[in-house]
């Protein structure tokens, strides 16, 4: 593990977003951790104070779904302008996939190389998510002995020839071998079944509609594939995790499923199928973005509870891979600057508040990676710290992301909010436009977190 380092603060502000609720505050950090948050006038005499003013203070945002992709694929993204853009937008944690990097994160070796090309680098503290690939189940505890959060698992091809996919049997296999050391297993949920057989069906469909690419990837292919994992949680034990839910109609199969959990992506929660344009590649992303019904029922899925994290899943790629047909072009987004923005619109267009958020996209994935030093503003938790305007509002400018490549269907889009600062362990690390030297970041193991 790097170096920790904190710095002393005292912060205070009108709107603080604690476990407890939105109130006024003076937050005491020491060497990095909050030593308590107090009454907003328990300020010691002749103490430099920050004053938040009339800005939101919110708990550090934690993203558990982030692709970095480096090394071997830095070109597509890589630590630096990650975590540049994770500052930017709000976001102290990341946990990095471990697909699209060459070699993938699935032996204890890549994890050093991951490490090494990550050290130095990063502007917020990042931890390493392992990958279950068929030739090293069995070998799983060794990658976990060494601090990986948990493992990650595609059902369905993953686009990269290095991380093949699980059958069901395999799934079974690695849940067996993950619970016998109490791990957890994050999965892609699409079975390859319902998609071969719908490529079948649209073989003369038009393929830069992007209703031809809705039907391929159709919502049972992720409705049986949680079914699976919901089914094989149950039987072996493995605490699992679905990534990035697309598919309302797979909710009530997570509702009742104490051993599964779940979290969707800004991008489910913001886009609608029946608006994309013919061409429009910068919106694919696998599962799909589906229609404006199905966008309502994830929102009320996040209120009910079912659905308790809201994470990025960042994929980003060169323009240039972006191009063609939409079964031609990368299936990602990228927006790990732009989660706290695009979800708070929506929330406030809904009437949910600033509180609902914080809960959705600190403590919630804080939780899921059992990081519980970070999510909340709360006595002995790191000074993770966002100072955040909510009545603001404009455009997505593009010419202002900190990603590789700023091709994003948020592109010019209206956003509410503002980033007006960020702290990491009590240090500034952003403000009003700037990124503070040196990087900050430091590298985390499933024990130190």
């Amino acid at each position: 593990m790097s170096p920790v380092h904190g710095a002393d603060l005292l912060l205070r502000g009108r709107r603080v977003v604690t476990p407890e609720g939105m109130r006024e505050a003076s937050i005491h950090v020491a060497d990095g951790r909050i030593e308590r948050v107090a009454p907003y006038d328990d300020v010691p005499a002749g103490r430099e104070v920050v004053e938040a003013g009339g800005l939101v203070v919110l708990p550090g945002l934690v993203d558990t779904h982030v692709h970095v992709n480096e090394p071997g694929r830095t070109q597509w993204e890589g630590f630096a302008p990650a975590t540049r853009a994770a500052a930017a937008g709000g976001v102290t944690t990341i946990l990095d996939m471990p697909l699209n990097s060459i070699p993938p994160t699935t032996t204890p070796d890549a994890l050093r190389q991951k490490r090494e090309a990550a050290e130095g680098a990063c502007r917020v503290d990042v931890g390493f998510w392992g990958g279950a690939i068929p030739m090293y189940l069995g070998l799983l505890a060794g990658l976990h002995a060494e601090g990986v959060f948990g493992f990650k698992a595609f059902l369905c091809p993953s686009g990269v020839d290095e991380f093949p996919s699980l059958d069901l049997a395999q799934l079974r296999s690695a849940m067996e071998e993950i619970a016998a050391f109490d791990g957890l297993l994050i999965v892609h949920a699409e079975l390859p079944g319902p998609i071969d057989e719908a490529r079948e069906r649209l073989a003369n469909a038009d393929p830069f509609a992007y209703s031809t690419y809705l039907a391929s990837r159709p919502a049972e292919a992720e409705k049986d594939a949680i079914a699976a994992v919901v089914q094989a949680a149950a039987e072996t034990g493995c605490r699992a995790h679905v990534l990035h839910l697309s598919a309302a109609t797979a909710l009530p199969l997570l509702r009742d499923a104490p051993r599964v959990s779940v979290e969707t992506c800004p991008h489910y929660l913001t886009f609608a199928a029946e608006e994309i344009e013919a061409g429009r590649t910068d919106h694919k992303c696998a599962p799909p973005v589906r229609d404006s019904v199905n966008r309502e029922r994830l929102w009320d899925g996040l209120l009910d509870g079912t659905i308790r994290a809201v994470v990025s899943d960042h994929s980003p790629c060169p323009p240039d891979l972006k191009g063609g047909s939409f079964f031609d072009a990368w299936g990602g987004i990228a927006s790990l600057q732009l989660g706290l923005r695009a979800v708070w619109t929506g929330a406030r267009a809904r009437g949910c508040s600033i509180e609902d958020v914080a809960r959705w996209m600190s403590a919630g994935p804080a939780a899921l990676a059992g990081l519980e030093r970070k999510g909340a503003i709360a006595e002995g938790r790191d000074a993770d710290l966002v100072l955040f305007d909510p009545e603001a509002s404009g455009l997505c400018d593009p010419g202002e992301l900190h990603h590789r490549s700023a091709v994003t269907p948020y592109a010019w889009r209206p956003l509410d909010g503002r980033v007006a600062a960020t702290y990491l362990r009590g240090q500034e690390i952003y403000a009003n436009g700037t990124l503070r030297e040196p990087p900050a970041g430091i590298l985390l193991t499933r024990d130190s977190a």
